[in-house]
C-alpha cells in the first residue's frame, strides 16, 4: 500500500464506518428507550401505518366502552325512579284493598284518600328525574308511536264467546256455564281522567255482552274482537293474545292518554245481593292489552356503543307521570277511593298502572343487561387490538438491548480504530528525515 499524506484512505473508511456504528447506536438507543421498534414512518412504512390505524380503533373502542358505561349509570337512575314508583303503587294497591272492606268508615277512606293524594304527586316527582340535565321518564324519550287506544282482552272466558253472546249464555274457559240470571244485577265500574264510574242494570234474558258493556259505560268502551287479534300497538304492529287463543277484547272510544280507560270492572249480583264468585271471576279478568298513548316522534336515546355511525343502542322511554298511568285526569283530579265502589274499582286501576310500571322497568332492566354485554365485548376488543398492536410495534427489549450492547461495542472499537488510522499518517514523517 502506498504511503500518502493528502488522503489517507484508511482513516476515511474508519471514519464511515464509525457514522455507521454511531447511526446504528441512535436508532437502538431510540427503540431501548421508547420500548417501540417503529418510532416513525422511516423505520416501517407498512407497518406504521397499520399501526396508527389500530390506534385509533383502540381508542374508539375504549370511548365506545365509556360510551356503554354513561349508558348504563343513565338506565341505573332510570330504573330507580321506576322502582320507586312500582314501590309505592303497592302500598297505593294495598291501601285501595283496605279502602274496599266496608270495616273503615267514609272518614277512614277520607284520610286514605290523603295518603293516595300525596303518593300520586311523589310519582309524578319520580318522573321527573334527571341524568345530566336530561328529563328521563316524562314521556320526553318515547320512541316514535302512534296514538294508540286503551285495549282490554279478557281469556277467562269461553273461546266461543261473541259480543253479541247474552250474559246468561256466557260461560268459562273450561265450557262450564257461569250461572247468570235474568233477575241478577249487572255492575260495571271505570276510571277516565281520573275519575270513576259506575253503573248498574238488571241482566234481562236478552242482554248481550257487548251491549251491557256499551250502555253500562255510555259508550266509553266497547266489544271490538272476539278473536286472537287484539288490535294495532303504537308501532302498527299487530297484537295477540299470548296464548295465541281467541279472547274478547274491548277497546277505547277515544285515544291517546286523555281518552284511555284506566281500570275495568265488570261483576254479577243476584236478586239478593250477593256476588257470584264464579261468574265474577270470568267477567272481572280484562287486562290492558294495549296502552294508550300519544303521537310521538323518535325521541328515545341513542347510546353511541360502537366504533362506526349508527353502531348504537335506542332506548325508548315512556311516560311514568300519574295521568299516563291512569291515576290522575287532567284537570289534576286523583283516583278516588272515597267509598266503597270506588276503592274497588281502583284495585283494577292501580293493577294496570302496575303492569305499565312494571313493562317499562323491565324494558329499562333488558337494556342495563344489554350494555353490561357489551361493555365486556369491548374490553375484549380492545384488549385483542392492543395485542395485535402490540406485535406490530413493541420492541422486543432483550434483542434491542442485545443489538444495542453491540452497536455500542463497534461505535467504541471504530473511535479507537479511527485514532490508529489517524496515527497512520505520521510514519510518512520518518521518510523525510
Amino acid at each position: 500500500m502506498a504511503m500518502v499524506v493528502k488522503n489517507n484512505m484508511s482513516a476515511i473508511n474508519t471514519l464511515n464506518t464509525l457514522n455507521k456504528n454511531t447511526n446504528a447506536l441512535k436508532k437502538s438507543l431510540e427503540k431501548v428507550s421508547s420500548g417501540m421498534k417503529i418510532n416513525s414512518a422511516a423505520d416501517d412504512a407498512s407497518g406504521y401505518a397499520i399501526s396508527e390505524r389500530m390506534r385509533v380503533q383502540i381508542r374508539s373502542l375504549d370511548q365506545a366502552n365509556q360510551n356503554a358505561q354513561n349508558g348504563g349509570s343513565m338506565m341505573k337512575v332510570a330504573e330507580g325512579a321506576v322502582s320507586s314508583t312500582v314501590e309505592i303503587l303497592k302500598t297505593l294497591k294495598e291501601k285501595a284493598v283496605s279502602a274496599a272492606n266496608d270495616t273503615n268508615t267514609d272518614a277512614d277512606r277520607a284520610t286514605i284518600q290523603k295518603e293516595l293524594d300525596q303518593s300520586i304527586d311523589q310519582i309524578n316527582d319520580n318522573a321527573n328525574v334527571t341524568f345530566n340535565g336530561q328529563y328521563l321518564v316524562d314521556g320526553s324519550h318515547n320512541k316514535k308511536t302512534n296514538q294508540t287506544t286503551t285495549a282490554m282482552t279478557n281469556q277467562s272466558l269461553s273461546t266461543g264467546t261473541a259480543a253479541t253472546t247474552k250474559l246468561t249464555e256466557l260461560a268459562a274457559r273450561n265450557g262450564d256455564k257461569l250461572n247468570i240470571h235474568s233477575t241478577d244485577t249487572v255492575t260495571v265500574s271505570w276510571v277516565k281522567d281520573g275519575k270513576t264510574y259506575t253503573s248498574s242494570m238488571e241482566v234481562g234474558s236478552a242482554s248481550t255482552l257487548d251491549g251491557v258493556i256499551t250502555t253500562l259505560t255510555s259508550g266509553a268502551l266497547k266489544v271490538t274482537s272476539n278473536s286472537s287479534n287484539i288490535g294495532l300497538d303504537g308501532n302498527s304492529n299487530t297484537v295477540y293474545t299470548a296464548s295465541g287463543e281467541s279472547g274478547i277484547t274491548i277497546a277505547a272510544n277515544a285515544s291517546g292518554i286523555s281518552g284511555q280507560i284506566a281500570g275495568f270492572t265488570m261483576y254479577i249480583t243476584d236478586n239478593q245481593g250477593n256476588v257470584n264468585k264464579s261468574a265474577n271471576a270470568s267477567l272481572d279478568a280484562f287486562d290492558e292489552s294495549i296502552r294508550a298513548q300519544n303521537k310521538s316522534e323518535d325521541n328515545s336515546i341513542v347510546l353511541q356503543i360502537g366504533t362506526k355511525a349508527a353502531q348504537s343502542i335506542n332506548v325508548g322511554l315512556t311516560d311514568m307521570k300519574a295521568t299516563a298511568l291512569g291515576l290522575q285526569g287532567m284537570d289534576g283530579s286523583t283516583l278516588s277511593v272515597g267509598n266503597q265502589e270506588k276503592a274497588n274499582a281502583a284495585i283494577n286501576a292501580l293493577d294496570a298502572a302496575i303492569q305499565k310500571a312494571l313493562d317499562q322497568q323491565t324494558s329499562i332492566g333488558a337494556a342495563e343487561s344489554r350494555l353490561e354485554y357489551t361493555q365486556a365485548n369491548l374490553t375484549t376488543a380492545s384488549e385483542n387490538v392492543t395485542s395485535a398492536e402490540s406485535v406490530i410495534r413493541d420492541a422486543d427489549m432483550a434483542k434491542e438491548m442485545t443489538e444495542y450492547t453491540k452497536n455500542n461495542v463497534l461505535l467504541q472499537a471504530a473511535q479507537s480504530m479511527l485514532s490508529q488510522a489517524n496515527q497512520s499518517s505520521s510514519n510518512v514523517l520518518s521518510l523525510l528525515q
